[in-house]
């Protein structure tokens, strides 16, 4: 029989999913308030772990299908992930070691942080776009190699995909058209989910049931997503800036809530 914490799941799974579809990306960082606030998790460990799974495999699925219509660069994809991979572990072995109450309320910040990001990034036109080859390598591999650390770090301490941190990162070092930058930066969330998962499953950090639930209202939600993006194309900087406000107010009721159990 399904229970209150099933229908939960799959209605929080939904919704993170009809998000990604919808603008791209972004709904990843929804996965851990949910979990804790309204599915119920426990444990904040837990609700990174499962949460790390779900993104991991949700990427993976948006992948194939980018990949297909050649929306990944591969070459700057893949010296960005094997340099966040590393990232990812370091930082998912310390989110581990970190008091839970803390790292929610630190999970808040990072949201608030993002959705101004989503409020202040403008679009780029991708002509500067730098392949990664031979010459550009000295003046492209570094930052490629720096970013890529700093942002697989973030997404295994805090357990979240980080594509509203990769595709910026991507544009920054190689001027990547948006497209482009969305496309490729799956390779890298797809890389840093599964490392923060593994990392997180070998703990027994992981809610597989809770997670499962999670994923099918994903699938769901994401072509549902997709079909309404098809038909608002045109006012996808509009529900960017509306999905920003949602992320901040969302950011700051886990900050209040984080402040309250600390002094609690």
């Amino acid at each position: 029989m399904i229970g209150g914490a099933d229908i939960a799941s799959l209605g929080s799974g939904s919704l993170v999913g009809f998000v990604l579809g919808l603008i791209g990306g972004g709904g990843s960082i929804l996965a851990v308030p949910l979990l804790v606030y309204v599915v119920g998790v426990a444990s904040p460990h837990v609700a990174i772990g499962t949460s790390a799974v779900a993104v991991a495999l949700s990427a993976l699925a948006n992948l194939v299908g980018h990949a297909r219509a050649g929306n990944v660069r591969w070459p700057c994809a893949l010296v960005f992930s094997t340099a966040g991979i590393a990232g990812a572990a370091a930082g998912s072995a310390i989110g581990k070691r970190f008091d839970g109450q803390k790292l929610l309320l630190l999970f808040g910040l990072l949201m608030l942080v993002i959705a101004g990001v989503m409020l202040l990034r403008k679009p780029a036109s991708g002509d500067a776009f730098r392949p990664l080859t031979r010459a550009s390598a000295p003046g492209l591999l570094p930052r490629l190699l720096g970013v890529g650390g700093l942002v697989g770090g973030m997404s295994g301490f805090f357990g979240i995909g980080g594509g509203f941190l990769i595709v910026p990162g991507l544009m920054g070092a190689a001027h990547m058209p948006m497209i482009a930058a969305i496309g490729s930066s799956l390779v890298a969330v797809t890389a840093f989910g599964l490392t923060t998962a593994t990392s997180y499953a070998l703990s027994g950090l992981v809610d597989w049931h809770v997670a499962a639930l999670f994923i099918g209202g994903g699938l769901v939600g994401g072509i549902a997503g997709t079909s309404v993006a098809n038909r608002l194309a045109a006012q996808k900087t509009v529900l960017t800036r509306v999905f920003a406000g949602i992320v901040a107010l969302v950011g700051a009721y886990v900050v209040w809530r984080g402040f309250a159990s600390l002094v609690a």
